[in-house]
């Protein structure tokens, strides 16, 4: 739910699919990694969203390990070709296959602190450059019961891309590294004018111990649904609370927030301003009441 891709860029355009993620623990470290090797994890997290269920067919992921010296004279490569797999154009770049479970995976429940594993795997030493995620064909999402296919606009590639600079990743162990990757749902979905709806997916890698969360909860139940906004002149993120009215925002940058909560059932939209993440701490805005 965080959105601020500088350091990110999102070449594929994907379409949504339905098997339940399942929170798994990320502090397994195996034993040595071997010579030239590099033990990384890539998680999903957070995925809100107006729907009952976003599902995305995964059928692989891979990653684009640079194992040159130095992966800044790469800078500049054209890396929507190199994505696209029609030949490497150095020597350096290897691709690498996570041990990812295809299959059908619902992004809705990947929300408020939930995240998931996409794949451990033994892959060269280096810089990761690119992290591609090859999409199957059963993408749909389900609002109010009906199930909407998701499609790929014409021309687009059944693939997500996501670029990276190489220094994003988390080092947590000797020869351990782990990244996670924030899916905003609602900002991904799009209605076009023949009414079919397309997935461009909007992406953020962040770590969770270099930055900060934003969490609380709204009261009455009775208010439920709402979405909740955390935004600044240079970040926006969004949460879609729990039944019970608790959320979480996880991977904000250092800085100021305001947090809106668009409520419903006629209850009043609130603002709370002066929310400040600093050396990427945790905030709870404890318990909002909120009033018609």
């Amino acid at each position: 739910m965080k959105k601020n891709p500088l350091l990110l860029y999102v070449a594929g355009i994907a379409a949504a699919a339905s098997l339940l993620f399942v929170a798994c623990s990320k502090n397994g470290v195996s034993s040595s990694v071997p010579a030239g090797q590099q033990s990384i994890s890539l998680y999903m997290a957070d995925g809100p969203g107006f729907f009952d269920h976003v599902f995305l067919d995964v059928k692989s992921i891979e990653v684009l390990v640079d194992t040159s010296k130095n992966t800044r004279a790469h800078d500049n490569s054209n890396w929507v070709y190199i994505g696209s797999r029609v030949k490497a154009p150095d020597s350096s770049f290897v691709w690498d296959n996570l041990s990812t479970t295809a299959g059908e995976y619902d992004l809705l429940q990947l929300r408020n602190g939930i995240d998931t594993s996409l794949g451990t795997a033994m892959v060269h030493a280096g810089s990761i450059r690119l992290i591609r995620i090859d999409l199957g064909t059963n993408n749909y999402f389900v609002k109010d019961s009906i199930k909407y296919p998701l499609q790929l606009p014409p021309g687009a590639p059944s693939y997500i891309l996501i670029r990276l600079l190489g220094n994003e990743w988390e080092q947590y162990a000797s020869g351990h590294y782990r990244l996670w990757l924030d899916f905003d749902i609602q900002r991904s979905i799009v209605q076009l004018n023949n009414n079919a709806f397309y997935l461009i997916p909007y992406l953020k890698a962040f770590i969770v111990s270099k930055t900060g969360t934003i969490s609380g909860a709204l009261v009455p139940p009775a208010a439920w649904p709402e979405i909740v906004t955390i935004y600044n002149a240079t970040d926006t993120a969004y949460a879609l609370p729990n039944r019970d009215g608790t959320f979480k925002v996880r991977g904000l940058n250092d800085g100021t927030y305001s947090v809106f909560v668009n409520a419903s059932n006629g209850y009043k939209d609130t603002t709370l301003s002066n929310i400040t993440i600093s050396n990427a701490n945790s905030v709870s805005i404890g318990t909002v009441t909120l009033r018609k």
